[in-house]
C-alpha cells in the first residue's frame, strides 16, 4: 500500500467509526476528559501486530471532529484544514519520506512519542495472548483519552532480556520520551539500562521490585501490597491467628515473607504455613498438614476411648447409625445410641476433634489451582463457616462463589466498578476478554497520553510521575514510590454465591494511608519471570 493510502485509510477508518459508535463520556486520570472515539475492530490485531515487527510504520491515533461524518472524497491533508477550528480536532496524519519514520501531525508541533515494549511474539502461547492484550489496552486508553498529539511506537520484545534492550533501543532512536513495558522481570533490568543511559523514563509491568528505581517505575499488582491490605483488614476485624498454604513459586516466596513480617508487625502469629507444589494433585498433603489433622484426628481417638470408658458394658462403635451401635458426640463428648445421635443431628463421619490453632488462613493462588486447593481444607475438616479463608488480588474472579468453601472469603483488589466498565469495552472493542492484567497497560498508556500535555521539560519528569498525590485510573489511586514501585488503593472485596461485594471500599486518596514502603519486607533479588504472570499456570 502506497503511503498516501495508508494515510487515507487510517484517517477515514477513524472518522467512520466515530459515525458508527457514536461518543461516549470517559473517566480518565483525575477527572472526565470529555467525548472520545472508540475503536472496533476495524484494524486488525493482525495488522497492528505486523506494524509493531516490521517497524515500516507506527500507529497513529486520530481523533475525528465530534460532529459530523466521514468527509466527502478527496485528499485527508485539505479535510483536516477545513476542521481546525474546533479544539478536538486533529489534522490527519502525513507518513514521512523513508517508509520506516513515524507518522506526525502536518501543520502541527511533533507528537509525543510513546514506546511501548510488549512480547507480541514468544513460544508461549499464553505470553503472546498477554502481550497482545496490553498492546490493545493501550490503543483502547489512546482513543478514550482523545490526546491526538501523542504517537504510540510498539516494538516487539520477544520476551526475551535481549529483545527487550532492542526494542528500548529502537524506540529511543525513534523519538520516544518514555517507554511503557515491558513485562518480565529480566527484560525490564535490561531495557532499563538503556532507558536510564539515555534519561528516558520507564513504566514498567514487572512485579519485582528489585528492577525499579532511577527512572525506572512499576505500574503492577505487588503481592505485598495485597498483602498488607487483607492482613490489616483482617486484624481490625479480629483475627489475630493465622495459617497460610503457600505455593511453590517466586510469588508464593513474596506473599509468605511479607505475610510473616505484616502479621508479626501489628501482633498476630502465624501458627502453621506450608508450601505446595502447583499441581492439584499434590496438595493433600501440605493442606492435612495445615488442616493440622493429625493431631485433631488422635484428639478424636482419645476423646471417644475416654467416653466409652466411663459407660461400663460398652466398647467403642464405629460411629454409624446401626441400632446396635452407641454414637461418639464430638460436639458434647457424650456417647450416644444411634436413634439419639440422628434424633440430635449429629454427623457421624467427622473424623477430628477440637478446632485448629488459627482463626483464618491465606490460599494465595487463583484459577482452577484455587479451586482444587480450597476445598481441600473442608475435606480435612477445617470449617470455613469458622475458620475465615483470605486471598490475594489473584482471588480477582466474579465467578469464585461457584466454590463453596470460598463463599464468605475475603480478598485485596482494585475495586470492581471502573474495571467491569474496563472489561466491557474493551470486549466490545476487539471481540475477546480482556486478561486481568491489561488495565495496567490501559492505564499506564493513559497516564502517559494524560502527562504528554504538559511541557516537555515537565511532562515526564521524576516530580511530576512521583506525585505524592497519585492519579486514578481503571484499578483506583495510584502513585510511584521512592523506591519506583506503584502504591495502590485497594479495596476488600468478600466471595458472594453469585459474585463479590465491596465489606471496605478503596480510599481515593493517599491522605490516611501510611507509607507503604516502610510496611515491606526488604525486596530480595533474583527469582523467576513467572512472579510476572502468577495467574497463567491456571
Amino acid at each position: 500500500m502506497r503511503e498516501a493510502d495508508t494515510v487515507r485509510t487510517l484517517n477515514c477508518l477513524a472518522q467512520f467509526n466515530e459515525q458508527m459508535v457514536g461518543k461516549e463520556i470517559i473517566e480518565g486520570f483525575r477527572g472526565i476528559w470529555g467525548s472520545a472515539v472508540l475503536l472496533r475492530q476495524f484494524l486488525s490485531v493482525a495488522w497492528l501486530r505486523a506494524i509493531a515487527l516490521t517497524g515500516t510504520l507506527a500507529i497513529l491515533l486520530v481523533a475525528c471532529a465530534e460532529s459530523g461524518g466521514p468527509s466527502g472524497p478527496g485528499d485527508p491533508r485539505q479535510r483536516a484544514s477545513d476542521r481546525r477550528g474546533s479544539d478536538r480536532d486533529l489534522p490527519a496524519p502525513v507518513a514521512l519520506g523513508d517508509g520506516h519514520s513515524i507518522l506526525h501531525m502536518e501543520g502541527k508541533k511533533e507528537p509525543v512519542r510513546i514506546g511501548l515494549l510488549l512480547p507480541l511474539t514468544h513460544n508461549q502461547q499464553d505470553v503472546q495472548r498477554v502481550g497482545t492484550a496490553l498492546l490493545n489496552a493501550a490503543q483502547l486508553a489512546l482513543f478514550e483519552i482523545g490526546n491526538g498529539s501523542v504517537l504510540l511506537i510498539p516494538k516487539d520484545t520477544h520476551g526475551t532480556p535481549q529483545g527487550a534492550e532492542e526494542a528500548a533501543r529502537a524506540a529511543i532512536s525513534e523519538g520516544a520520551e518514555v517507554l511503557i513495558g515491558p513485562l518480565f522481570s529480566s527484560s525490564v533490568r535490561r531495557a532499563g539500562a538503556v532507558a536510564r543511559a539515555s534519561n528516558v523514563p520507564m513504566i514498567a509491568f514487572s512485579t519485582d521490585r528489585t528492577v525499579a528505581g532511577d527512572g525506572v517505575y512499576l505500574l503492577s499488582f505487588l503481592p505485598e501490597q495485597e498483602v498488607k491490605r487483607i492482613t490489616d483488614f483482617a486484624m481490625s476485624e479480629g483475627y489475630f491467628a493465622f495459617a497460610a498454604l503457600v505455593p511453590m513459586s517466586a510469588y508464593g516466596d513474596r506473599v509468605r515473607r511479607s505475610f510473616e513480617h505484616r502479621v508479626s508487625q501489628n501482633g498476630g502469629v502465624v501458627t502453621v504455613m506450608e508450601n505446595y507444589p502447583r499441581i492439584a494433585e499434590e496438595m493433600f498433603a501440605p493442606a492435612k498438614t495445615v488442616a493440622e489433622y493429625d493431631r485433631r484426628q488422635r484428639a478424636l481417638k482419645s476423646k471417644r476411648d475416654d467416653a466409652f470408658e466411663d459407660q461400663e458394658g460398652l466398647t467403642p462403635g464405629d460411629n454409624d447409625d446401626t441400632e446396635t451401635s452407641m454414637v461418639f458426640d464430638p460436639n458434647t463428648g457424650e456417647v450416644l445410641t444411634a436413634e439419639e445421635a440422628r434424633a440430635r443431628g449429629v454427623v457421624t463421619g467427622q473424623q477430628t476433634w477440637g478446632g485448629v490453632s488459627y482463626q483464618a488462613v491465606l490460599l494465595p493462588e487463583g484459577g482452577t489451582l484455587l479451586r482444587s486447593l480450597a476445598p481441600l481444607l473442608p475435606y480435612f475438616d477445617v470449617d470455613p463457616r469458622e475458620v475465615k479463608f483470605l486471598g490475594t488480588g489473584l482471588w480477582d474472579d466474579p465467578t469464585l462463589g461457584k466454590e463453596p468453601s470460598l463463599v464468605g472469603g475475603w480478598y485485596a483488589a482494585p475495586a470492581p466498578k471502573l474495571r467491569a466498565a474496563f472489561a466491557q469495552r474493551y470486549e466490545s472493542a476487539f471481540g475477546e476478554s480482556a486478561p486481568r492484567i491489561a488495565s495496567i497497560a490501559f492505564d499506564a498508556t493513559a497516564l502517559a497520553s494524560a502527562l504528554a500535555r504538559l511541557p516537555k521539560r515537565d511532562r515526564f519528569a521524576s516530580e511530576t510521575l512521583s506525585n505524592p498525590n497519585g492519579f486514578s485510573g481503571i484499578d483506583g489511586i495510584f502513585r510511584f514510590l521512592p523506591d519506583g514501585s506503584a502504591e495502590r488503593g485497594l479495596a476488600i472485596l468478600q466471595v458472594q454465591k453469585d459474585g463479590v461485594e465491596v465489606i471496605s471500599p478503596a480510599p481515593t486518596t493517599f491522605q490516611k494511608i501510611e507509607p507503604l514502603i516502610d510496611s515491606y519486607p526488604p525486596a530480595v533479588p533474583g527469582g523467576d519471570d513467572s512472579a510476572d504472570l502468577p495467574e497463567y499456570g491456571s
